[in-house]
């Protein structure tokens, strides 16, 4: 541990502690001599300001009446944290398809600075961070800048539309709430002005955004929640029924441990199979995600959805017969 990580402990171990940390408390906690620790205290004190009280033979303590009003000065995080952050940042812009990259490119650097202070010269492989995005669709980056900034400045925006069900073309003015990242794809929530109701909007299909004057109005969280969130998937809207899909014993060890909805159902079956219970608003994504299990995965019902899964099977067998 070097002195950088040290002083962090320290800090650390002295904000948390009830009563004064004694210099053989510190020594054990950071690994060091008791002359390290008391260089350290001193730096603490004088070099950084902290509200430090004691001596060695009571032991040592933050000032109650000051400790709240101090903080480190400047990013202090040890060096597991500052990997975590840079593979977070790593994930965030090329989980984006590389359009964060200029904006997250000020704290990359800072980062990288950091880490460089720990690492006595050598370079970080960071290329050994791999994300591969999987059906990561084009978007605007101006677009999505747009976006971003009418949610956190709490701002309207206007923008075209191009649905995806229909391809038709129309002028939305709303009230962001939120940003959602789902699948690799980025999604707006918001409030639609001119439907008066709450809709998602795929960022890759907006077009001409712009801010509007205004503040945006704001749905409680309670409210988008149940909305938005209370659906499988990215579809909106409340449940209308629950799902029962059973997998084969070969895919039950993957479907076992993947998150599907937030009130899932799951349970083993005597002969190995695992069966799953969700609930589904609008059936199409659950669909997709059954079929792309094959013949691993049977839903047992409700028999409307299972007849569409029998339909849907018999549409793509039909591309395959001469």
């Amino acid at each position: 541990m070097d002195r950088y990580e040290r002083i962090i402990a320290m800090h650390r171990v002295l904000q948390t502690a009830r009563r004064p940390v004694t210099v053989a408390r510190l020594q054990d906690e950071l690994g060091c001599s008791r002359a390290t620790v008391y260089r350290d205290l001193a730096f603490l004190r004088d070099g950084l300001m902290a509200p430090l009280i004691g001596d060695g033979e009571a032991g040592f303590s933050y000032d109650k009446e000051s400790v709240e009003r101090f903080e480190l000065p400047g990013l202090w995080l040890n060096s597991e944290e500052l990997h975590a952050l840079l593979a977070a940042q790593q994930l965030l812009s090329r989980s984006s398809g590389g359009m964060l990259s200029t904006a997250l490119a000020p704290l990359q650097q800072r980062v990288e600075k950091l880490l460089d202070a720990h690492s006595g010269g050598k370079r970080w492989p960071v290329e050994r961070v791999r994300v591969l995005p999987h059906r990561l669709r084009r978007m605007d980056e101006h677009a999505f800048r747009i976006v971003a900034s009418a949610v956190l400045e709490r701002r309207r925006i206007a923008f075209d539309y191009r649905a995806r069900s229909t391809d038709e073309k129309t002028r939305r003015n709303v009230s962001p709430q939120r940003l959602t990242h789902y699948r690799d794809n980025w999604y707006m929530d918001a409030w639609d002005e001119d439907r008066n109701g709450l809709r998602s909007f795929s960022i890759d299909r907006i077009t001409g955004a712009r801010l509007l004057d205004g503040i945006a109005s704001d749905v409680a969280e309670e409210e988008l929640n149940s909305h938005l969130a209370g659906s499988y998937g990215i579809f909106s809207g409340a449940p209308k029924g629950w799902a029962t899909i059973v997998f084969s014993a070969k895919a039950a060890r993957w479907v076992a441990d993947e998150h599907w909805h937030s009130q899932q159902q799951g349970r083993f079956l005597p002969d190995g199979r695992y069966e799953l219970k969700v609930p589904y608003s609008v059936p199409r994504e659950l669909l997709m995600d059954v079929l792309h299990y094959g013949s691993d995965a049977e839903i047992v019902e409700p028999h409307a959805l299972r007849e569409q899964a029998r339909t849907l099977l018999q549409l793509a067998l039909g591309n395959y017969q001469d």
